[in-house]
């Protein structure tokens, strides 16, 4: 197997500059959005010198660097021009998992013999594909894909092939930031002198155990070119959108009535074809200048358009300022409407299946301590704490 690795660095804080190419080669950052914690984002390499970087906060950032230009987030921008690249992907006959906006995976080895027979012809393939300079890596895992990304060249693909734990081995431990498992690793590890992959390899799968938990069995995995989990590429589908321009600068009740006349115009479109909806995304223009954009996962797939008002409407309260276009787009559709469950035929073997489910995914998410009840053991006991346990919830 041969995982391709495409990455746009600095993608968000390109796309948010515009045509102001001019602030990449000063020190900048993206500024935090309106509303969210104050934090920077992506920043240039000018400012990386100083020792700014993604995710600092913004009185530390300035602290380091006074003179660090902030660039007012682009999300709506940013979003659209990443799926039209995610489309150019996927033209080729990639299947394309990607975590974030400027990084993404694909399988390489169904496309072979579509283009060449080589994985140097799929990689060439894929650059003009994106007609655009990007760095291209290759490897066994997804890790190994990405950190030979990271060593590649814009003009100059990077492939790891034979061993790849000693192809990692003198990579640094901050490439497992690049996976959200193991992204709080790197500071204890550089605080115990531990400074490359190979060191953490060397420590042993147990000892990561003991240390880090799950989070240094997944480390052991990656530096090991083993990924901790499959590459899990999205389904390619239509783009569903519907937009408004608003007359005058929209906020409050003007807002959500603007809102439900998108949500109404959402499900009548003819594309829909009956099915509902289990993600949708919220986009504004704003009249200050700067974009807003909002994911929101419904709890279940819906296609109730009151109820799909009731959970956007918290969300539409967020909006830092006035809008002057709003938009509402489908990010991932669900079963046909006529699949969704029934309300009284449900049957008891269902729904304890269903509560299994619910409960085996807080579990995961959460950890193992996320369902308990409890269970009486001394209930006359004078100490309050021997009079019942937590034990684990099992339905």
């Amino acid at each position: 197997m041969s995982i391709v690795c495409v990455l746009l660095l600095r993608f968000a804080l390109t796309m948010a500059a515009g045509e102001r190419e001019a602030l990449l080669r000063e020190p900048a950052a993206l500024a935090p959005e309106p509303g969210r914690e104050q934090m920077i984002g992506e920043v240039s390499l000018a400012a990386e010198a100083f020792g700014v970087r993604a995710g600092m906060r913004l009185g530390e950032a300035l602290a380091r660097c006074p003179q660090l230009a902030l660039v007012p987030p682009d999300p709506m921008g940013v979003a659209d021009a990443w799926e039209r690249i995610m489309a150019r992907l996927e033209s080729i006959g990639a299947a394309v998992e990607s975590e974030r906006e400027g990084l993404a995976c694909f399988d390489a080895a169904g496309l072979r013999r579509l283009h060449g027979g080589t994985l140097d012809a799929t990689l060439a393939a894929t650059r003009r594909a994106l007609g655009r300079p990007a760095r291209l890596g290759a490897g066994p895992s997804r890790f190994t894909a990405l950190a030979a990304a990271h060593r590649a060249r814009v003009r100059r693909p990077e492939v790891i092939a034979g061993d790849a734990a000693a192809a990692l081995a003198g990579e640094p431990v901050s490439l497992l930031r690049l996976r959200s498992v193991t992204s709080a690793l790197p500071e204890p590890l550089e605080r115990l002198g531990i400074t490359t992959l190979g060191a953490v390899a060397a420590l042993g799968r147990a000892h990561l155990a003991d240390r880090f938990g799950p989070a240094g069995l997944a480390a052991h995995d990656l530096v090991r070119g083993r990924d901790e989990s499959p590459l899990r590429p999205r389904s390619a589908g239509e783009t569903l959108a519907e937009a408004l321009e608003l007359p005058e600068a929209g906020s409050g009740e003007q807002l959500e009535r603007a809102l439900g006349l998108l949500v109404d115009r959402l499900l009548a479109r003819r594309e829909l074809r009956g099915r509902t909806l289990r993600a949708v995304a919220i986009a504004a223009r704003l009249v200050e200048g700067g974009t807003w954009r909002e994911r929101v996962v419904f709890r279940e797939a819906l296609a109730d358009p009151v109820r799909m008002r009731l959970a956007l409407g918290r969300r539409i309260g967020l909006l830092p300022a006035p809008a002057e276009v709003l938009r509402l787009s489908v990010e991932r559709f669900g079963p046909a409407s006529g699949d969704q469950r029934p309300l009284l035929e449900d049957s008891a073997a269902h729904r304890a299946a269903r509560l299994r489910e619910a409960i085996r995914q807080a579990r995961a998410a959460a950890g193992p301590e996320a369902a308990l009840r409890v269970l009486e053991v001394d209930p006359g006991s004078r100490v309050p704490e021997r009079r019942m346990v937590l034990t684990p919830f099992e339905p």
